[in-house]
């Protein structure tokens, strides 16, 4: 898969707080536990290791928040990407129950960090699903009373076709579903907020210090350009950006890209026009649009972005994908326009395990890393500290494999999404 990685016109970087300054790792540091990447997971995890008494170090091949935690959309939604009827399918009753639970507390966690830490993040509530088709709107009601059924959610709202123009402009939507448990935030102030958590706990964080080698026996030995951590237990925490790190837990991920546009600012009268809800929106189908309006009565617009070749501004794919949504924008100039990856499974369900005794791995998020990323920071702090009941549940999920080749990656993920698009239309 290319290395999409980022250009200069990234909203969130040009709205972040002041970072704090990370240096390089010039020596050997001896730690309890080296954590690779500071992003939601790498620091989460880190924050709960300090938080144990255990000593942490984290390196980071960039600067924090550089992968996905600080490029995404920003949302936060419950459950999981697949929904919680085909979770089940896929795991099985009990495990299923015992994920929905999992991702409950992902959201407890969220929230509560951001409150502990007192992380100015513009975090507002509310996701919408938006359904283009009666046929997704069936399936929405079906998943609503299902998590109502089966888990007593009580945090789901039918939005029929009236209400929903009311709330969005134009006319692509015939109805969805309002969770009013979900919600969004700035990403990368969130990581940032997270990394100024971690250094007042005690984790050693090193910028532009990328992992090169790693040392499995007898204590973990990871090597940078410049320095080394020697640590009694290893989480790998890169996601869809350790690919250059031979490190045995990616046959289960596909790094896909994804791109996202922020409008100039539209005022507030039309930015209420366009939007009359703070909620942010995901639309139903398999390579979703997702959107929502900033502080600054921006429009945020993102995709999944199969694109080939330069695109500008105002001539992109996902400016396009915006104008079916909102056709009235046509006049509005595009500002910024970033890419990123993420990491995705076959089953869009999280892969988190452990690659040997003290080595474990969390990635895979497919979309839903805000949320989930809380919690499974949290369950491989546990695991590492000998409490292995929550990693051994995300460990019984059953993944596919996905080759290792390159050359057979792009057309796997090509033309799963040609034939995802294709029952989307029908």
């Amino acid at each position: 898969m290319p290395n999409f990685l980022t250009n200069s016109l990234n909203y969130y970087e040009d709205t972040a707080h002041k970072r704090l300054e990370f240096p390089v790792l010039k020596t050997l540091v001896s730690v309890d536990v080296c954590v690779i990447g500071a992003g939601f997971t790498g620091l989460g995890t880190a924050l709960e290791l300090a938080d144990r008494g255990l000593s942490v170090a984290v390196l980071e091949a960039k600067t924090v928040g550089y992968g996905a935690s600080g490029r995404n959309g920003g949302q936060i939604a419950s459950g999981y990407a697949p929904g919680m009827m085909e979770t089940e399918q896929i795991v099985g009753l009990d495990d299923a129950r015992k994920l929905w639970d999992f991702s409950e507390q992902a959201k407890e966690i969220l929230f509560g960090r951001i409150a502990k830490y007192n992380i100015d993040c513009d975090l507002r509530s509310g996701e919408l699903y938006a359904a283009p088709k009666k046929s997704h709107l069936r399936w929405l009601e079906a998943e609503k009373a299902f998590c109502e059924d089966r888990y007593g959610y009580e945090s789901y709202r039918w939005v029929n076709q009236e209400k929903m123009r009311v709330l969005l402009a134009g006319e692509r939507y015939v109805g969805g579903l309002l969770d009013k448990e979900g919600g969004h935030l700035h990403p990368l102030n969130y990581v940032l907020g997270l990394a100024k958590a971690a250094k007042k706990a005690g984790v050693q964080i090193f910028e532009n210090s990328a992992a090169l080698s790693i040392d499995e026996k007898p204590k973990v030995l990871v090597s940078t350009e410049n320095g080394s951590v020697s640590a009694g237990a290893l989480v790998l925490a890169g996601n869809a950006y350790l690919d250059t790190l031979e490190v045995g837990s990616h046959n289960k991920i596909l790094p896909v890209k994804s791109s996202i546009l922020a409008t100039g600012p539209l005022g507030e009268e039309r930015a209420k026009f366009i939007m009359a809800t703070e909620a942010c929106v995901a639309d139903t189908y398999f390579d979703l649009d997702y959107f929502k309006m900033t502080p600054d009565t921006r429009l945020i617009y993102g995709g999944q972005d199969i694109s080939f070749g330069s695109s500008g501004l105002q001539n992109n794919s996902i400016r396009r994908n915006m104008l079916k949504t909102f056709p009235m924008l046509a006049d509005v100039k595009v500002q910024y326009l970033w890419s990123g990856l993420l990491a995705a499974t076959r089953q869009r369900l999280p892969d988190v395990g452990r690659k040997t005794n003290n080595i474990y791995y969390a990635h895979g998020y497919s979309g839903q890393g805000v949320p989930l990323s809380a919690i499974i920071s949290r369950i491989l702090a546990e695991a590492i500290c000998g409490e292995m009941a929550g990693i051994d549940i995300f460990g019984r999920i059953p993944h596919k494999i996905i080759p290792k080749s390159k050359a057979l990656q792009i057309p796997l993920f090509y033309l799963t999404l040609l034939w995802q698009k294709i029952k989307d239309r029908l």
